[in-house]
């Protein structure tokens, strides 16, 4: 596999780490990348809240405590989350915290670029932040395990762009998600990404 990737485990994992964001003001996220290649430069906390805090304002917006308990939440995770992960996490920082804010904070979060959204056909989205300065990702989610890896696709943007040039359109988004099998779990029942209870 080639690529910047991380990861994210649904069952028997916490995915709350709501601390690092203040020891560490920039998180290091298993994002290291496997070819040599030069990868895009990291975004900084700091300048990610920033662009949310712009964004809220552009909105009519207030920048309320609820809503930047949310971001630190956010922003302390190594792993993909959902919105009730997200939800444990911020309510840690802060009781206040309410489902709804959460909900209405997520998109907030896409709209502004911070936040990446991950839809993988489970019927819930998972989210992970938009960190690594790169957009142009594909994932690739295990079958076996759920694990969400995601790769650096630079070919993905000039792809998307010839192939709608050819038809005569103009891309607007584009995404691109493989499903695989675990060749270790099949062989052995045993993933060597899954996490033991």
């Amino acid at each position: 596999m080639h690529g910047k990737q991380t990861g994210h485990y649904p069952l028997n994992h916490s995915v709350c780490s709501v601390y690092s964001v203040v020891t560490h003001p920039t998180p290091k996220f298993p994002l290291t990348g496997r070819t040599g290649r030069a990868e895009s430069p990291a975004v900084s906390v700091e300048t990610s809240r920033e662009k949310f805090q712009a964004y809220l304002t552009e909105q009519g917006l207030r920048v309320t405590d609820q809503r930047l308990a949310i971001f630190n939440a956010a922003f302390a995770q190594k792993e993909h989350f959902t919105a009730e992960q997200l939800l444990d996490c911020a309510r840690r920082l802060d009781d206040s915290v309410s489902r709804a804010t959460v909900y209405r904070t997520l998109p907030l979060m896409t709209g502004s670029h911070i936040l990446r959204e991950v839809d993988i056909g489970t019927g819930e989205k998972f989210y992970l932040p938009a960190t690594s300065g790169n957009t142009q990702v594909a994932q690739v989610v295990c079958e076996d395990c759920s694990k969400i890896f995601e790769i650096s696709a630079p070919f993905m943007e000039w792809y998307g762009s010839t192939v709608s040039l050819k038809l005569g359109l103009k891309p607007v988004s584009q995404r691109l998600q493989v499903s695989a099998q675990c060749i270790a779990y099949r062989s052995s029942g045993r993933c060597p990404n899954r996490r033991q209870p």
